[in-house]
């Protein structure tokens, strides 16, 4: 297996199933990124049928899903993985389940889109679109993380949400303010508004994402840990 850091901590008889199910999230990792590509693009440019598309995609991300993880079962059951084995397995079961909530996030973005937005509200969508390529931007490190099993990376990505959260509610502010200066815009911009949290949300997974990255290198569980104490692993 190319991969150092997986191959540095996994037995040499597991090498050809686990590259198999590896390059699947890869393939799904890509799919993934392509749909919220997809979906930001879709906002960016009031592109109803790429919103479309994106709705239409999803359940080729929801297949690969199913069929990671039943690749995991078979070898958890075929050779009772332990250790480094193991940890990676978890990683990868859980890394999949992420990347279709986000495939799922993906959707409720390009959801803006088929809305009938006026004009007047195409500065709020600059700034949604603003967050979505920060996130966009993590989702791509994030993924580039897993497919190196970078902790060092990994610990770095980490540390973004801190930023798309901070971003994610300067526009919350934004948005809560324009609603109460015109009240008759307040269902769409609640569109708005259910965007910007699936791209906050988006972070979240990423962040998870991370840190099953850091479990199977380290060993270690860092859920529910600050930054900076991540940061000394």
């Amino acid at each position: 297996m190319d991969n150092l850091n997986i191959g540095r901590h996994i037995s040499g008889q597991f090498n050809e199933d686990l590259e198999r199910v590896i390059n699947h999230v890869m393939q799904m990792g890509g799919l993934v990124e392509k749909q919220l590509s997809d979906a930001l693009t879709s906002v960016h440019e009031s592109d109803e049928e790429l919103a479309k598309i994106v709705h239409q995609s999803d359940y080729k991300i929801n297949n690969l899903e199913v069929s990671i993880d039943d690749e995991c079962t078979r070898i958890i059951a075929k050779r009772q993985p332990a250790a480094g084995d193991l940890r990676l397995i978890m990683a990868i079961v859980k890394t999949i389940a992420d990347l279709e909530r986000i495939g799922d996030e993906a959707e409720k973005i390009a959801e803006v889109t088929l809305q009938s937005l006026s004009n007047e509200h195409r500065g709020l969508l600059m700034n949604l679109d603003n967050l979505g390529r920060k996130v966009l931007e993590v989702l791509q490190k994030t993924l580039d993380a897993f497919t190196r099993m970078d902790v060092d990376a990994a610990i770095k990505t980490h540390g973004s949400d801190d930023t798309i959260d901070r971003e994610y509610e300067a526009l919350m502010r934004q948005l809560m303010t324009y609603m109460m200066e015109e009240p008759r815009s307040i269902p769409q911009i609640m569109t708005v508004i259910w965007s910007a949290r699936a791209l906050e949300r988006i972070g979240d997974r990423c962040q998870n994402i991370c840190e099953y990255i850091i479990y199977f290198v380290k060993g270690k569980v860092v859920r529910h840990t600050s930054i900076e104490d991540v940061k000394k692993l």
